[in-house]
């Protein structure tokens, strides 16, 4: 045996990976020990096989498999090198992707919660400044404010396969709003137009998204759907009282739902909201 082998433990110690990782290399032909003592099984390195060891753990940091780096050694190809890493690259931008997209969510959720929290009591109009928002919506077949909870629901199971056949995350869908038209509402006319998710960002699917631009917002928060109607028509007189001008669309925001109480209905906390603007008085 050449005296200038090392033992596997050697190997092990100085390249900082374990014995039975070496033994694995070995096993999958990515790193053959120089010599093997026929006796005792003992296996032994070349102080130059550091390199080849380098070698693996840097394309194991690029998130290469083991079965991908025992191609690329075997065929010697730099260019399947490339290919691989051209498809981790995309794979790792999806994860980003998806990372964001879930992070979004989490912070709309937590602000849900926290506004929740420190609502006011049911029934109390406020006005709001509420900052841009991004939706993406579908037409309502049904009218639920006639068919009322089953309705409902059957607006959400066409949103939801809709999301998904649009690629959007699963967490989208448990931010829903719906809306009717600002001509409509001041009517009191209660026909729906759009059932929607807020997505948190344009990009957040693969779909066209629209646009809640920011204002100010006339509000009223309740914790039932049956009462929706009654509220709206309060939020509307509430409006025109203050000589308030509507300037877009009625929304009606599930700002959280807490069916882990109750899992025979829909424990929802809503934000009734339309924008509005000011007449200024002349000078």
């Amino acid at each position: 045996m050449n005296p200038q082998l090392i033992s596997i433990g050697k190997m092990a110690e100085m390249n900082h990976v374990s014995i039975p990782t070496l033994r694995l290399y070995d096993r999958l032909g990515l790193l053959r020990p120089r010599y093997v003592d026929e006796e005792t099984g003992y296996r032994y390195y070349d102080m130059h096989q550091n390199a080849r060891l380098d070698m693996i753990a840097y394309m194991k940091e690029l998130g290469m498999s083991l079965t991908e780096i025992g191609g690329v050694l075997r065929q010697e190809d730099i260019t399947l090198i490339e290919d691989i890493l051209a498809r981790k690259n995309e794979q790792i931008h999806q994860q980003i992707r998806a990372l964001r997209s879930q992070h979004d969510a989490v912070e709309r959720a937590i602000a849900s919660i926290e506004r929740y929290r420190k609502s006011p009591a049911t029934g109390t109009i406020s006005l709001e400044y509420i900052d841009r928002r991004f939706i993406w919506g579908m037409p309502c077949r049904e009218n639920f404010y006639v068919g009322g909870i089953d309705a409902y629901e059957r607006e959400l199971t066409r949103l939801r396969q809709a999301l998904l056949e649009q690629g959007f995350e699963q967490i989208h869908s448990y931010h829903v709003g719906t809306s009717i038209s600002a001509a409509d509402f001041e009517e009191e006319r209660f026909v729906p137009g759009q059932v929607f998710v807020f997505t948190g960002s344009r990009e957040a699917g693969a779909g066209s998204t629209a646009v809640l631009d920011s204002g100010m917002y006339a509000c009223i928060y309740l914790d039932g759907f049956d009462d929706e109607m009654a509220y709206a028509g309060k939020l509307k007189d509430y409006c025109w009282q203050n000589g308030y001008d509507l300037t877009g669309d009625y929304l009606c925001e599930v700002l959280t739902e807490f069916n882990v109480f109750d899992e025979d209905r829909r424990s929802m906390f809503l934000r009734l909201q339309v924008p509005v603007s000011f007449r200024k008085n002349s000078p």
